[in-house]
């Protein structure tokens, strides 16, 4: 069976991934996506090579029915030192490694991919902020679930006093409260809008 990760096309890596995934046809592939935008026919040339510019909403419908992220179809990441085999990019795009271009799409601070302007670097300084806010905020949850349950736990067993000096459970649920309060200070003040996301 073909790697999908080295296949040399967008269509020849969605094919791979299709048969890799038990999905025999096209058409089975088209059911299992929602809507009217990436059809049998749509897939159908796609495969074949006769239709290489999608939409982005084809590219991530395809991509979640599939079940990989958007990468695997836009590059052969199985193959990190060749170039970008999409058609009509621009020289800037079309010159970068697989590697390059997965630090550039994902944003990447310290990846293959160097930012060029001061923009660029503080863009992906608030992108790198956003998935440290979001590992934190998931942090401080799982901590305060535990808390709650050696909480429970202390209380039934009738000992208030755990006789250590300090609670570990909880000097690390107040070390994510600050380090959270403090990254969504700068996100917010960079003009990023939480809606109660880090509360």
């Amino acid at each position: 069976m073909t790697d999908f990760r080295t296949e040399a096309s967008i269509g020849d890596r969605i094919q791979a991934i299709r048969k890799h995934r038990g999905i025999r046809t096209t058409k089975e592939l088209a059911d299992k996506i929602p809507g009217d935008n990436v059809t049998e026919a749509i897939l159908q040339n796609i495969e074949a090579g006769r239709k290489s510019d999608l939409a982005v909403s084809q590219l991530l419908n395809i991509a979640h029915a599939l079940g990989v992220s958007p990468l695997f179809l836009l590059a052969p990441v199985g193959r990190p030192l060749d170039t970008l085999d999409l058609p009509n990019l621009s020289p800037a795009v079309d010159g970068m490694t697989v590697v390059e271009f997965d630090a550039w799409i994902s944003g990447e601070t310290d990846g293959a991919y160097r930012w060029t302007t001061t923009d660029e670097r503080s863009e992906r300084t608030q992108l790198q902020t956003m998935r440290e806010l979001d590992a934190l905020i998931r942090e401080r949850n799982r901590l305060a679930s535990n808390l709650q349950v050696e909480t429970t736990l202390n209380t039934a067993a009738g000992d208030n006093d755990t006789g250590q000096p300090w609670n570990t459970t909880q000097e690390r649920l107040n070390e994510a409260n600050r380090r959270i309060t403090q990254l969504s200070s700068y996100l917010t003040s960079a003009g990023w809008k939480f809606d109660g996301w880090a509360q």
